[in-house]
């Protein structure tokens, strides 16, 4: 219990660290976003209009830094991520909200197949060391150096010249409306498959390789070899004995590779112009829309937050050593 205090005690300032920061963006930011947003819409304004938006966008200039500051936390805990520049008036949340679900789609999907199944591999050709599983090593040596993104570029190269009409771009065919109905589950889901096997791919290897060493490294222990003294049967002590307490480090590993996968999945949507929160954020960019910037910096933090927490909350389950110390 006291090592799961500490340890949710850490994400709380960590999230709050976060929070703090992406206040501190747009009033860094040089230059001035309101006057910027109504120099691109070239319209004449007046003066009471241009002081609304001030308040309308957090930076009251009639407010000390810290008012402003405590009335971002108020819209945060009614969850108000502000109004879109470049959208103006949709909300943020409206936006996210929007993007976040192909976004966790297809990160939730790329990490859960590329863990079970770099993991799966990794017991085998660990556990079977010398056997032609060995070919893994400097495959996924190989694979595991190359970015996700830049593997999506040479497979969308490759897909357009080879002539196929396998989609390479967007979520889901043109004059489709997202709704669920089997046409177009089935389009958004072939829409998916290059993006999501560039991220299993690149991101598999490393499951592989840790799981192999630590398979390698507990097949040695004591308990392995009383284990197959008592008769047990091999793919009880491999399963129940060896993989259970080698996963531990990939658990913990796990924690530390979520932002990453997070990280090349925006990359790998941008490249497949996948409608997700990547994509959104190189439109943002282009019309340096700085609401929808923030929005999805804070978003994807504290996913990627909760995710470490969760996976921290796994491993103190599977480790009963970490019980004990608390």
């Amino acid at each position: 219990m006291k090592r799961f205090l500490q340890r949710l005690a850490f994400y709380v300032f960590t999230a709050w660290a976060a929070i703090t920061v992406n206040f501190f963006i747009p009033r860094l930011i040089p230059g001035d976003p309101v006057m910027a947003l109504i120099s691109r819409n070239q319209g004449q304004i007046s003066t009471k209009a241009i002081a609304s938006l001030y308040v309308l966008f957090g930076l009251d200039k009639h407010k000390g830094l810290l008012q402003q500051y405590g009335d971002y936390w108020v819209q945060l805990f009614h969850g108000d991520l502000g109004i879109s520049f470049s959208s103006f008036p949709t909300p943020v949340t409206t936006i996210l909200g929007q993007d976040l679900p192909w976004t966790v789609g297809l990160a939730g999907v790329a990490i859960l197949v590329s863990f079970a199944t770099g993991t799966f591999l990794g017991v085998l050709s660990g556990w079977q060391r010398g056997s032609r599983l060995d070919f893994l090593l400097p495959v996924t040596t190989f694979i595991s150096s190359i970015p996700s993104f830049w593997l999506g570029i040479l497979t969308v190269a490759v897909v357009v010249a080879a002539g196929s009409s396998f989609p390479v771009a967007g979520g889901y065919d043109p004059g489709l409306v997202p709704h669920l109905d089997p046409q177009f589950i089935g389009s958004a889901v072939q829409h998916s498959l290059l993006p999501l096997a560039m991220l299993v791919v690149t991101s598999m290897s490393g499951w592989i390789l840790s799981m192999r060493n630590m398979m390698v490294t507990v097949g040695s222990e004591d308990y392995i070899t009383v284990a197959h003294a008592k008769g047990l049967s091999e793919r009880r002590v491999m399963l129940g004995y060896a993989a259970r307490n080698a996963l531990l480090p990939n658990v913990s590993g796990l924690s530390l590779a979520l932002g990453q996968i997070i990280g090349s999945t925006l990359l790998v949507e941008i490249v497949f112009s996948y409608p997700g929160v990547g994509y959104e954020m190189l439109t943002a960019v282009g019309a340096s829309d700085f609401p929808v910037m923030q929005g999805i910096v804070l978003v994807i933090t504290l996913a990627v937050l909760l995710a470490n927490f969760l996976a921290d909350v796994a491993y103190l389950i599977l480790d009963p050593r970490t019980r004990k110390e608390g």
